[in-house]
């Protein structure tokens, strides 16, 4: 059957950046700059390239609580590192990917890694919030150290670049993080004049953040730090690289299930958010010194 051509909705701006800590300057592109539809994917935060003075101190995000849905760290430049109450800790570097699962609760702290700090230096990351289907909330928590060198890549043809899949699949590529719904997350680097395809199906939600370069896809230009956002009538994207580029394509299915935020905390209704606000209080997420 002939695939079509995913139409785009539109090409967005990054809204203003604001501080989250005093380590992250992230422009928030949803939910709260657009209101679009990217379930399961519910936020993404994009720190673009800034550059640090050396410091001694920890710059970063202390520690705070998360429940019903997933942080996922994508570092470009520079090195983060975490910790959290369920005992789990480590570093990413540039190109490496940390997937935590806060589901029933966890305390966690992320902050520029102290070698970084003190010698300072260029610094560029994405943060993702990843919804979980309301039978999955109160799971366990557990945590995905994904580096660099375990990510399956796709060498695209005639030298046109590659596709690292950190989740779902690339032709027979496999993604390294274990995920609870149908998504696929890939990091493209394309060769300046570099092309490739994607399919995807047309009820999945899409977007490709432009971390760095120009490119035309599906017939729109794009530049760094735009986001590319899709209708849901068709299944193709074609992207066309006219610098050397790299793009983070996001697309899921969506979880067709009401949604109840507060703060750091992301359930199906509100009597569970006020579950959560008690568990917290009870100290039921656990013990993290800051």
């Amino acid at each position: 059957m002939e695939t079509t051509i995913k139409s785009v909705s539109a090409v967005l701006a990054a809204p203003t950046p604001h501080m989250v800590g005093d380590g992250f300057k992230v422009s928030n592109f949803f939910p709260g700059g657009y209101k679009i539809k990217m379930s399961p994917f519910y936020m993404l935060d994009f720190n673009d390239k800034m550059e640090l003075p050396p410091t001694n101190q920890l710059r970063g995000v202390g520690v705070h609580p998360h429940r019903g849905f997933e942080t996922v760290t994508i570092a470009y430049h520079g090195a983060i590192a975490h910790h959290d109450s369920a005992g789990n800790s480590g570093i990413i570097y540039p190109g490496d990917v940390q997937w935590m699962t806060a589901a029933s609760g966890i305390l966690h702290k992320e902050y520029h890694e102290k070698e970084f700090s003190r010698k300072g230096g260029l610094f560029q990351m994405v943060q993702l919030w990843v919804n979980l289907p309301a039978k999955d909330k109160m799971s366990k928590p557990k945590y995905q150290e994904i580096q660099n060198d375990t990510i399956g890549r796709y060498l695209l043809p005639e030298d046109a670049g590659k596709v690292e899949v950190i989740a779902g699949q690339y032709m027979d590529v496999i993604g390294a993080a274990t995920t609870f719904s149908k998504m696929n997350v890939y990091n493209v680097h394309l060769n300046a004049g570099g092309e490739a395809v994607f399919h995807f199906p047309a009820d999945f939600n899409t977007g490709i953040l432009i971390i760095e370069g120009n490119l035309t896809i599906n017939g729109e230009k794009a530049a760094g730090n735009e986001f590319v956002y899709f209708k849901n009538d068709g299944e193709e994207i074609h992207a066309k690289a006219s610098e050397n580029s790299i793009i983070l394509i996001l697309s899921g299915e969506p979880i067709y299930e009401p949604i109840a935020q507060y703060g750091p905390f992301l359930m199906n209704n509100q009597a569970e958010i006020k579950l959560a606000i008690s568990d917290y209080n009870e100290g039921k997420f656990g013990y993290l010194e800051d």
